[in-house]
């Protein structure tokens, strides 16, 4: 229960950075194709970013 609560604040809140940032008004119409495009890459750029983290920690030498 407690992730999806986080979950559901987390993309509320990741919603209004994009559309502060972006001076968007999602009232309009013609807004809401550019805002799910760019809410789709901002999601697709998080993904690429733990990829290349976890590879990045992947290739650590652990061992002293």
């Amino acid at each position: 229960m407690r992730i999806a609560i986080f979950l559901v604040i987390f993309f509320i809140i990741s919603a209004l950075m994009i559309v502060s940032n972006n001076n968007l008004s999602l009232y309009k119409n013609e807004n809401l194709p550019k805002f799910s495009q760019l809410y789709i890459q901002w999601l697709g750029s998080i993904y690429q970013n733990i990829i290349t983290t976890s590879e990045y920690t992947i290739r650590l030498d652990w061992l002293p």
